[in-house]
């Protein structure tokens, strides 16, 4: 009997769970390499990307700006409430110095007026004070005349007023007919044992620019009494007996 010969196929049972373990194994460590490469690969490119560091300093400065304008806008509310400050503390110091000039003048007023231990004095002018009045050339003025309480006698007699000033290069002075109303072309008239204050108003030239206030007080039968004023004394109010003033006995 013959041999038979050896088969040329083998079929032998395959083992299915181990292959599937295998594939899932080699699909995961592609899978792993792929994710490992991707970030390397972005890393780089992040840092290597001139673009994306252009963007960070972008947003650094961005930042850095909005910080930057925020502490100016703070300084700037800071200076507004400073400036604010300081233009309410000059006021009050400004209404302050006015306060005490007016108050040194009515001292002077009236230690004048009462003479204290005093010689007895004769006739004094006083607080002159100049107004402009309004869309005009004119100029309303109030001075007061004194005596020393000491003297007790009425005094009368009229007060007549002179402007000093420029007119083109020439000094000029304006006389009271031509300043003051023609109904009082003798002067305003006075009459008082202590004191009286006076009223009246001048008009100035146009092309005048005036300088100083000669007030000229004359008292029935006594010597007159003259007062020159800086017109801007005039202007301020507030002069006391030994400011801007020249008391003349001719």
């Amino acid at each position: 009997m013959a041999s038979r010969p050896p088969p040329r196929f083998v079929v032998r049972p395959h083992d299915a769970p181990v292959g599937r373990r295998r594939l899932l194994w080699l699909g995961v460590a592609w899978l792993t390499s792929l994710v490992i490469v991707g970030l390397l690969v972005g890393g780089l490119a992040r840092r290597a990307t001139p673009a994306a560091n252009e963007q960070r300093q972008v947003k650094a400065l961005a930042k850095q700006n909005d910080e930057l304008q925020q502490q100016v806008t703070n300084l700037q509310r800071a200076g507004q409430v400073a400036d604010i400050a300081t233009q309410s503390l000059r006021k009050t110091l400004s209404e302050r110095e006015e306060e005490i000039s007016g108050l040194r003048a009515d001292l002077g007023f009236y230690s004048r007026l009462t003479g204290g231990d005093a010689q007895r004095e004769g006739l004094k002018v006083q607080e002159v004070r100049l107004l402009p009045v309004e869309n005009s050339h004119a100029w309303n003025l109030t001075f007061s005349l004194t005596q020393n309480a000491k003297r007790g006698d009425d005094v009368t007699g009229n007060a007549m007023v002179s402007v000093e000033g420029l007119r083109g290069d020439k000094v000029v002075q304006l006389d009271w007919p031509a300043l003051g109303d023609a109904a009082q072309k003798d002067g305003m008239p006075f009459r008082f044992k202590y004191f009286q204050q006076l009223q009246g108003t001048i008009v100035l030239p146009a092309d005048f620019r005036p300088t100083r206030l000669i007030i000229k007080a004359q008292p029935a039968g006594d010597d007159p009494v003259t007062r020159t004023v800086a017109w801007g004394e005039a202007l301020s109010g507030h002069l006391t007996p030994t400011q801007g003033e020249q008391d003349a006995q001719p």
